[in-house]
């Protein structure tokens, strides 16, 4: 692949396929009510209605147009150079945190904390999974609290019949206040891991510069949604269902698997051999655990895949915007271009670039994770939230719109913290 200074074919295709699988990702809505309305293709429409088909589908229409191009060697030698470490990452973290033994732990530490709120237990408990569990992520990594917070979301109060409207107001605080709640260490933030190492942000400066802003966004989020749909949220009671407990051995081992994957993050090799290994010891004792989400898991890696090799071709374009912004201008200019594109993408082409200022380093990353939540591709955890949730909407879809309309108002209270106060 030649190099991004020099502007080539390639490039110009790149970004025309990246703005086709944008539109692609705001139209999967439309494409499910086809395949409802028109079953002699459902099943190709179904598939362009999967939110996590869109960029590797087109990631992989631009590596054949890179096959024929430029060549095979050319082709095979880009999509070597790219880093999957994320996606893989996500995949295994994912299936992990979604076992029986994990979310069993998880719910019973919530349940414990929501009995210390003089509120009804299933209040105090939503209120929880969209404050704690984000805050959470900053230890678990985002990914991880992602897939902890839709789940139990997901079985306990989605599964009910609440309005669309009260399910897309909750899934845009999910994502803002995962995409910012990630903020108080340098390693669990997708956006923030992919800067920290190059600018030498440790967890005090983090916790100085963005940890405190973040929790309060993260609270006052949480607590305007629990206060203003309390009433529907006290007539939701949970039923007391008799389970086959999980031996406690096993839910520490189970664990450990989870620390050690995020202890090796950025070690591939090690965290795929620790899932594997783990793979045996959910056969060893299957009777203990619920079905693997090993499809949704994949379909979601899948994504981000397609996200890494499309995004790739966009640095020729993106960063000479970037680095052409004030301080205050690449705050505002990050928080939209994230919903466009991933934010660990943006800053990632950011930390490229030499002799940039502290104020502008911040304001790049903080944008990046105030606009985390505005789509499903901001924020690399956003498509695992989709692919637990979807299935409680409407046609099994979730709406783009609906979401970026949820988001915004979490969306502003976090530009305040960031930049007003």
């Amino acid at each position: 692949m030649a190099a991004m200074e020099n502007i080539t074919t390639i490039n110009f295709i790149g970004t025309a396929l990246f703005a086709i699988a944008i539109l692609h990702t705001f139209s999967t809505k439309y494409f499910e009510h086809l395949a409802h309305t028109h079953k002699k293709f459902s099943g190709i429409l179904h598939l362009l209605g999967e939110v996590e088909i869109v960029f590797g589908f087109w990631a992989m229409v631009l590596v054949v147009f890179m096959f024929v191009l430029e060549g095979s060697s050319s082709a095979v030698g880009y999509v070597d150079s790219r880093n999957f470490t994320e996606p893989m990452f996500v995949f295994v973290i994912m299936v992990i945190a979604a076992t029986k033994p994990i979310l069993e732990f998880s719910e019973k530490i919530v349940v414990l904390m929501s009995k210390l709120i003089p509120i009804k237990t299933e209040v105090g408990m939503f209120f929880l999974l969209l404050s704690f569990v984000p805050l959470l992520g900053s230890f678990i990594t985002e990914p991880a609290a992602m897939t902890l917070a839709a789940l139990l979301l997901g079985r306990l109060y989605y599964s009910n019949k609440l309005s669309d409207k009260f399910k897309y107001l909750t899934l845009g605080v999910l994502f803002v206040n995962i995409s910012i709640g990630g903020t108080l260490t340098p390693y669990a933030a997708p956006p923030v891991l992919m800067v920290a190492g190059t600018w030498n942000w440790d967890i005090l400066f983090m916790m100085e510069n963005f940890g405190w802003r973040s929790a309060i966004a993260v609270l006052i989020n949480a607590s305007a949604l629990t206060f203003f749909y309390k009433k529907e949220l006290s007539q939701i009671n949970f039923n007391a269902q008799t389970k086959k407990g999980v031996p406690f051995a096993l839910t520490v081992t189970h664990l450990l698997f989870l620390l050690g994957v995020v202890i090796f993050a950025h070690h591939p090799a090690v965290f795929m051999a620790l899932f594997l290994f783990f793979l045996g010891i959910t056969t060893a004792y299957k009777h203990y655990q619920s079905e693997l989400i090993l499809k949704e898991a994949l379909l979601v890696a899948f994504f981000l895949a397609g996200l890494v090799v499309i995004g790739g071709v966009q640095q020729w374009w993106l960063q000479p915007v970037l680095v052409s912004m004030s301080d205050n201008a690449v705050y505002f200019g990050a928080t939209i271009l994230t919903a466009f594109t991933d934010n660990a993408a943006l800053t990632y082409l950011g930390s490229l670039v030499d002799g940039l200022s502290e104020p502008f380093k911040i304001s790049l990353v903080a944008g990046a994770v105030t606009g985390g939540g505005l789509t499903v591709i901001a924020n690399a955890p956003n498509p695992a939230g989709i692919s637990i949730l979807k299935k409680y909407f409407n046609e099994k879809a979730v709406s783009p719109l609906g979401l970026l309309l949820g988001a915004l108002i979490p969306t502003l209270v976090t530009i305040i913290l960031f930049r007003v106060i």
